[in-house]
């Protein structure tokens, strides 16, 4: 066997592997055997028929094609070994072609992992964020949210609005009006909290006691069976309550929470959720560094390594949707997607991730980052007290499942972006810099009882989604 390598792109080569004649001959030999179990030979049992009787019968074209087929995998392997190829994804047969000699030349394009051969410099670079601040209004809005918790309800003679809550008898009927097991009766339901059936707020808005109301709902999978379900909802609305909010005091203050006064909740509140957004904006921060560098890198993906990347995630989300009883033509259906729109969404994702992890890895290769032990050590520190799991095991399951290479990776990514991060200045619009440092109190002054604290903790969800929205967008986890 002989091979040769050629360029086909930057990050793409040609491997050319010449089978000879003589190395044909075995595996013919052992193609033969194999076609000889799989056809029935008069006169031979099955895989006994020698492989001159053998090419009589299916020919001997047939056997060498078997032969080269059996036996490619092993010789490209052994030629990359010998050029020290690394393919990144599946080597792809291009052409096989038959030499005068009666050997085979295979054409076979490898794929390898794209590197940046000179990185932007990132030291001193200054990177613009909105500067993170809390309005009143926001506050505002989260004493709202505490006091919507210690809200009673009042009977009132009006229509429903959004916000009410109803008292309603409910039924749900088929297609052929047969009725569904998805009864409720003297169920007290929120309207705008869209808790139930789908289709059942719109129904309830404008509703007054008394009122018999109609119309499509749809039930979930898993609600009366595997798949969901459209049907006709028939609700009886028995009375309206309204919710009346708490007068916000220094009273009602002290009587819920462990502070004496507005001011002293309004301040906690202020000051965990300026917390929250400077780690929101931190994360913009990076997102906004990592995609200048990447708009001054000229980097060519090739686009086998983009469809692998479609592929995983691909992978990924049909394990999801079919854990919920979905597909795909329904999961675009439910989310009003078109199938097209949604590949090239996928597809720019993924070059988009793909950009990033090499910019990270060009980093981390540039300054000599590397992952410790101990940085593994404290990830799956991490894992194990968010799952309230014993370490060791969370440490054997990633072992198991093969996730501890795909973990380091993370980690390095991770401390190549932290590099970016303090070697660049977050500044705002008029160039002046901004503060992200988060400061947590522990004043014991500052505890709140159970209501108090999840009125914050609301704030900070908030916030947080928005945090992994940013790290999403960064392919950074």
């Amino acid at each position: 066997m002989h091979s040769e390598v050629k360029d086909a792109g930057p990050f793409e080569r040609v491997l050319t592997v010449r089978i000879e004649n003589a190395e044909l001959e075995s595996a013919k030999n052992a193609a033969a055997r194999k076609l000889a179990g799989q056809v029935k030979i008069k006169g031979f049992r099955p895989g006994k028929a020698p492989r001159q009787v053998v090419e009589r019968v299916v020919g001997s074209d047939a056997v060498r094609s078997e032969a080269i087929d059996d036996s490619l995998g092993a010789f490209v392997a052994e030629a990359l070994g010998e050029t020290e190829l690394v393919p990144v994804t599946a080597p792809r047969v291009e052409q096989i072609r038959d030499t005068d000699e009666g050997g085979v030349e295979v054409d076979v394009r490898i794929t390898l992992w794209p590197t940046i051969d000179v990185l932007p410099d990132f030291a001193g670079r200054n990177i613009e964020v909105e500067p993170p601040a809390v309005s009143e209004e926001e506050i505002d809005q989260q004493l709202d949210r505490l006091r919507n918790q210690w809200a009673e309800l009042d009977d009132v003679s009006r229509e429903a609005d959004e916000g009410d809550f109803v008292a309603i008898n409910l039924t749900a009927h088929g297609p052929q009006g047969e009725i569904v097991d998805a009864a409720a009766t003297d169920l007290l339901y929120e309207i705008g909290s869209r808790s139930f059936i789908p289709g059942l707020d719109e129904m309830l808005v404008g509703a007054s006691a008394g009122d018999i109301r109609e119309g499509n709902g749809r039930l979930p999978a898993g609600f009366v069976g595997d798949e969901a379900q459209d049907v006709t909802l028939k609700v009886l609305v028995k009375g309206v309550r309204a919710k009346r909010l708490p007068d916000v005091t220094d009273e009602w203050v002290s009587d819920v929470t462990e502070f004496e006064s507005v001011e002293e909740l309004r301040g906690l509140l202020a000051r965990n959720m300026l917390a929250m957004k400077k780690r929101v904006t931190a994360g913009a921060f990076r997102e906004n560094l990592v995609n200048e560098l990447l708009d001054e890198v000229e980097l060519e993906i090739p686009d086998a390594l983009v469809e692998a990347e479609m592929e995983a995630t691909l992978h990924n989300l049909y394990h999801s949707l079919e854990s919920q009883g979905l597909d795909l033509p329904n999961y675009l259906r439910i989310t009003g997607q078109d199938e097209h729109a949604f590949v090239d969404e996928l597809r720019s994702r993924a070059d988009g991730a793909l950009r990033t992890r090499i910019l990270l890895e060009g980093v981390a290769k540039a300054h000599g980052i590397a992952v410790e032990d101990e940085d593994v050590d404290a990830y799956v520190a991490s894992i194990a007290a968010e799952s309230e799991q014993d370490p060791a095991e969370v440490r054997a399951a990633l072992e198991a499942s093969g996730q501890r290479t795909a973990l380091s990776g993370d980690i390095l990514r991770r401390k190549a972006l932290d590099r970016l991060a303090e070697e660049a200045h977050a500044v705002d619009a008029d160039g002046k810099p901004v503060d992200l440092e988060v400061i947590l109190e522990t004043d014991e002054d500052d505890q709140v009882d159970e209501q108090a604290a999840e009125a914050v903790a609301v704030a900070d969800e908030d916030s947080a989604q928005d945090a992994d929205n940013v790290s999403n967008a960064t392919g950074v986890d």
